[in-house]
This record gives structure tokens, sequence and C-alpha cells, in this order.
């Protein structure tokens, strides 16, 4: 950019999945946009998601599987730009991909292939794109706004906020989006990692002893349920049902897990009748990897013979072991959560345009607005969908 200022008809703050979207829609308008971000190349946290492959939509996408302060907001942009849009697009380009578990689509290559679709798509709409690129100053006056960046100012009649929240800091991650949206006068959503490993202390703490093995459980908390594997770490608490169930989870909240979800109700009683010389631990092992299956029935602490113990000791330890209760004393924080919940507050946006309803020309979109998917490719599926959304309007 030379040192005076440059007009764009849109000038975009991030260039993540909702950036690029956004970005590639209004360009291919005829929009003139130019696409900021203080990272060295655009779609960082793309390439490393889903191992490198890209989890990039859902197709089991649906509003309530979304966190925020209004469950209804997502619910315009979801449904005019779906996990099938999104889909088409990438056959359009000729990536290949398949189906994992419970909907989750991902690339049979690489995550590169997304990131360079979004450039393609963005360089059809002649979009002017500048990396490692820092945001100074951002000021609004006479219906312009104002970026002043190292390469120098640009202004626009439409700013959009799409830099993310502050998870994964070594991405670059950061509260920017926050910043400058109080600046605007717009509210936050107290910001929290989320689709995070918990940690555990105290008693729980022999838990962490079990480092690297892993169960297929449900976890709960409160009234939500997830059914998928949990991983215990060195810290306490990490794989698909805790980070699923992390999203849900409070400071000060239990955490309920049912290790064998699969047994009927009185199994244990059932197992006496049919069984008497088998053990408890006997069957744990049977049904758990043994590390997990020696700790439980340790804890329990019901030796013998299932035939010699009374029902109500077999009744209880069924109890227990469909839901084992933990009260998690943190988690591992920003730097190992996925995605940020809360943000910039939907009270303050259009859910039809992504744009403040006091401020306008300003749009926020993405990971930096309250509205959070479970994991497995919907957190993508709201970048596109907001993004795309935004891209119209702008």
């Amino acid at each position: 950019m030379p040192t005076s200022p440059t007009p764009y008809d849109a000038i975009i703050l991030g260039a993540g999945a909702a950036g690029l979207m956004c970005a590639a829609v209004a360009g291919q308008r005829g929009r003139k946009v130019l696409l900021l971000d203080h990272a060295d190349a655009p779609g960082k946290k793309i390439l490393i998601s889903g191992g490198g492959r890209c989890n990039f939509t859902n197709l089991h996408t649906a509003p309530d599987r979304y966190l925020s302060a209004n469950p209804h907001f997502a619910k315009s942009a979801l449904s005019r730009y779906t996990a099938q849009d999104f889909l088409a697009l990438v056959e359009r380009h000729g990536i290949a991909w398949h189906e994992k578990t419970l909907g989750q689509l991902f690339c049979d290559g690489s995550a590169r292939q997304i990131v360079a679709m979004l450039l393609a798509e963005c360089a059809k709409g002649a979009v002017d794109i500048a990396c490692a690129c820092p945001i100074g100053d951002v000021a609004h006056a006479d219906g312009q706004y104002r970026v002043t960046t190292g390469r120098g100012i640009a202004t626009a009649p439409s700013l959009v906020i799409a830099t993310g929240g502050p998870s994964i800091p070594k991405m670059g991650a950061t509260g920017f989006a926050y910043d400058l949206a109080r600046q605007f006068g717009l509210k936050i959503v107290q910001p929290r990692p989320a689709l995070v490993p918990l940690t555990l202390s105290g008693e729980d703490a022999l838990f962490r002893d079990l480092s690297g093995v892993s169960a297929d459980i449900v976890a709960r908390c409160g009234k939500t349920r997830f059914r998928e594997a949990a991983l215990f770490t060195h810290r306490g608490l990490s794989g698909p049902a805790i980070l699923q169930i992390s999203s849900y989870w409070t400071h000060g909240d239990q955490i309920g897990i049912d290790y064998l979800p699969d047994q009927p109700a009185n199994w244990l009683i059932e197992a006496k009748r049919t069984t008497p010389k088998a053990t408890l631990r006997r069957l744990l092992r049977a049904a758990l990897p043994e590390r997990l299956a020696d700790v439980l029935s340790d804890q329990i602490g019901l030796d013998g013979d299932l035939g010699t113990l009374p029902d109500r000791a077999l009744l209880a330890a069924q109890t227990r072991l469909a839901d084992w209760s933990f009260r998690p004393n943190g988690s591992e924080g920003y730097a190992k959560a996925e995605v940020t919940a809360g943000g910039i507050s939907t009270a303050s946006l259009s859910s039809k345009t992504m744009e403040a309803t006091r401020v306008p020309g300003l749009y926020a979109i993405g990971e930096a607005v309250d509205v959070t998917g479970w994991l497995g490719g919907y957190n993508f599926q709201w970048a596109w969908a907001s993004g795309w959304v935004a891209g119209q309007h702008i």
C-alpha cells in the first residue's frame, strides 16, 4: 500500500477461514477488497486443523450444535450457506475428501488444498491480500474506516473483524477483535477456552497415572452428554468426549463419566447370577483397558467373587461406574484450546448480515463472534457461513 490513503470498498482484518471466505465472496461481487493479516501467510489455523487434513465441515450441521448467549443467532447464516454449499465448492476445485465418524469431512490430501482453494477464489475476485502486515490504528469518521498499517493507510466504508479469538496463541492468535469491538461500543461476552483438555488435582490426580490410556465413554456436564473417546493425560482428561464437554463446563462444575455406556441396567446383578465366580476386576478388564480397569476396581474396593457380594454393594458399584464424578480444577487454557467460546456479543450484530446494528459498515464474523460449534468441523462451517453472509453485504 502506498503512504497516501488507498480507497477500498471493504477492508477485512484477518485472513483466516472466515476472512478468506468473506473476501472471496465480496470480491466476486465486484467489490474492491483489502484483506489484512499480521501473520506471514493466510489460513494458518486451517493448515494445522484435522491433523493437517482439515476437518472442513460437518454434514450434521445444525444450530443446536453451537453455543451462544443467543442460541437462535446462528440459524440465519447456517441456513443460507450450508455444509453442502461448501462441499460443492470443494468438489468444484477437484479436492478429494472423505467422511470420518459423526459426519466429519476431511481432505484426502492436505489442508493446504483448502487454503489454495480459498486463495484461488480470492484471486477470482481480485482481492488484495497483505500478510505480515500488523494493524496499527483503526478509526472511523465521515462514513469511512481508516486502517493504518506498517505499509500505509487504507480507507473503506466497510470494515470486517475476522481476527478470531485468543486460542492457540503460538499461531499468533490474540484478543485484538475484542479490543476493536469495544472501541466501537460493541459488547463482549466473556471469552473462555473451549474444546480444551481439562486438568485434575487432589484425589482425582491419581487418574493422571493413566496417561496415554483411552476409552469409549459418555461424558456429562449438567444435562449435556457426549459419547466419544476420552484420553487420560499427565495433567488430566482429554480426547474428543472431554473436548466436547469442556465447552459446557465452567469452573466448579462436576464432570460425570459413564465408563460402560453399553451395559444394560443391573448388569452386575445379572453377572453375579450367571458368573458368580467372576470378580469385578475381571469383568472390568474384559470391557476396558487393563490399567483403567485396575484403577477403577481399586477405587471401588469390592474384593472377592461376585457371588459372595451383597446386591446393594454391586448396585452402588454400577451406579458409580455409570456416573463417575470428577471436579476439574481448570483447563489447559488458550494454549491448547481449539476455539474460544464467548466473544463479540450477537446482541450487537444483525444475524442476517453480521453488521453491527449501531455502527454502520462494521461487521464481525467467525470465531470473533459469540458463536462456538462442537468439535468436528462445526466451527469451520460457522466461519464459511458467517463469512459468506457478510460477503454478500459489504
